[in-house]
């Protein structure tokens, strides 16, 4: 801000002072009553609408998917979208903390004089364009539900199987390709090169511990899951063990 622009604000400052209302009690009153308006709305939404309850928390399974709050499901629809899973961290933490840092810094690389939207064109569309995104990905992420998508090429026949493993909560405990987790059950991205199917298909119905068992699992779907399973190879296409 050059000189120019200080003397004029504070002429614009004298003026809107001298022609102003004290902060008390007229910007109180205006903040209480806006309180009151919140604080009315959320009992409405309390009473009518309640609370999003699931069933009883179960600590030994392995199959629920925590769903987080809604004001972050814009961070979890980035995170279901970004590929491959090396990114996660950027995505999670490094947008986030460059965000942030960006509005710490606002006042010492936004010096200019206008606060007028329409004369404020790159502020006011970055900030359109934030909220717009963000709104589109709340919304996606409110819409996704469980993940429903396992990032490996299959043929078609096996794409069922694969929406199974998925929706099963397997990527919570397995690795298959670059998608869930290494532990603490084994990786499965070759698993069709170790066991053969009847053996995929018992281990299913008797696993060992923590592993829960699928024996009540509706049965077009575990052997949808089986098939899918055992054709998942690796790299190595050979044909399965007997």
């Amino acid at each position: 801000m050059n000189q120019r622009e200080k003397e004029q604000y504070l002429r614009e400052y004298s003026i809107l002072k001298s022609k102003g209302k004290p902060f008390f009690p007229y910007a109180v009153a205006k903040d209480s009553l806006m309180a009151v308006v919140v604080m009315v709305v959320i009992v409405l939404m309390a009473l009518f609408l309640g609370a999003e309850l699931g069933p009883k928390a179960d600590p030994t399974t392995t199959t629920y998917v925590p769903r987080p709050e809604w004001y972050f499901f814009f961070l979890f629809e980035v995170l279901r979208i970004i590929k491959p899973a090396m990114l996660t961290p950027v995505a999670a933490i490094g947008v986030p903390t460059i965000c942030i840092i960006l509005l710490i810094l606002l006042p010492f690389y936004d010096r200019g004089a206008e606060r007028r939207p329409e004369r404020r064109p790159i502020a006011t569309t970055a900030g359109i364009l934030t909220i717009l995104t963000m709104g589109y990905l709340t919304y996606m992420g409110a819409a996704a539900g469980s993940p429903n998508e396992i990032d490996v090429e299959v043929g078609a026949q096996y794409e069922p199987g694969k929406l199974v493993a998925a929706q099963a909560g397997c990527l919570a405990c397995h690795k298959i390709g670059h998608n869930g987790n290494d532990g603490p059950g084994p990786e499965l991205t070759d698993i069709a090169n170790k066991l053969p199917k009847a053996a995929i298909l018992r281990t299913l119905e008797n696993p060992t511990a923590p592993m829960p068992s699928y024996a009540d699992m509706d049965t077009e779907r575990k052997q949808e899951l089986v098939d899918f399973l055992a054709q998942l190879r690796g790299e190595e296409q050979g044909p399965p063990p007997e």
